[in-house]
């Protein structure tokens, strides 16, 4: 039985000296000390250097998790119907990661509706069956159409892979209060409420607010469920969002620690590793 959880990076200004030593070259180390997954959006812009990818593996432990997004020209300019050269050298590049990529990430754009699940269908069945795969919707008729929902949830399920939900709810039960949320209040999608697991390893994504007590109180159905999950025997993966990202990590141990007391049976995360402060020798 495991939760993993995480954020959208691990590294950010705002956790300097907190969850980062200042000046340190091995971010994702630290990080990997306060969550045991991350969301790899980078990949999504550039495929990464295979020699960066090697320090990647070097500084996380075998059992810590990247759920790494497929490269943009696959998803958004190809709409999965070409970028194979793109795609070949993405799955080289991230080879030294080996059993830490939980999933690849299959985001797709808004435009990406119902009528194009048959191009999802023949693309997952082009993929090489040796990675898990969860995929992100963003047209709302595949929430609040029963014919699309029950089209994807077919095409996924022959395929093994899950359902990625962006749960924003919360995020757009009101104005925005601060620059960091007016700023994603033009760019997050209002995205309908779902969740429902296809697989045995659900992956979640929630977006709060940038109060601690508002986005704690967003995600309390959250925590019911991913309860319910382990009890099933599922191994989910929760990734917790904020506008700022400043509380992140701090956030996505304490979803942890709620889930626990409702499953004691789950082990706990680790104690962060101490950040030292910085030295002028």
């Amino acid at each position: 039985m495991r939760l993993h959880v995480g954020c959208a990076m691990w590294t950010h200004k705002a956790w300097q000296g907190r969850v980062v030593a200042p000046g340190s070259q091995e971010r994702l180390r630290s990080y990997a000390s306060w969550c045991n997954a991350v969301e790899g959006n980078t990949t999504f812009y550039a495929t990464p250097a295979r020699a960066t990818v090697d320090t990647w593996a070097a500084q996380t432990d075998p059992s810590f998790r990247f759920v790494l997004k497929l490269p943009k020209p696959v998803t958004h300019e190809h709409r999965l119907a070409g970028g194979d050269e793109v795609l070949r050298a993405f799955l080289d590049a991230i080879e030294p990661l080996g059993t830490r990529v939980h999933a690849l990430w299959i985001q797709l754009p808004g435009s990406f509706g119902p009528g194009d699940t048959p191009a999802l269908a023949g693309f997952l069945r082009r993929l090489p069956p040796a990675f898990r795969y969860a995929v992100e919707v963003r047209d709302r008729a595949f929430f609040t159409d029963p014919g699309a929902t029950a089209a994807l949830e077919d095409v996924l399920t022959r395929a093994n892979a899950e359902w990625v939900p962006f749960d924003t709810t919360t995020f757009f039960e009101s104005p925005p209060t601060s620059d960091a949320e007016r700023d994603a209040w033009s760019k997050k999608p209002r995205m309908p409420f779902r969740d429902r697991a296809l697989t045995a390893d659900p992956i979640v994504r929630y977006l709060g607010r940038d109060d601690p007590a508002r986005t704690v109180e967003g995600w309390q159905p959250w925590v019911t469920t991913t309860a319910a999950w382990l009890r099933e025997g599922r191994s989910p993966t929760v990734f917790l969002h904020t506008p700022d990202n400043a509380e992140a990590p701090d956030l996505a141990r304490r979803f942890h620690a709620e889930v626990r007391a409702l499953v004691p049976e789950l082990d706990p995360l680790p104690d962060p590793e101490p950040v030292a402060p910085a030295t002028l020798f």
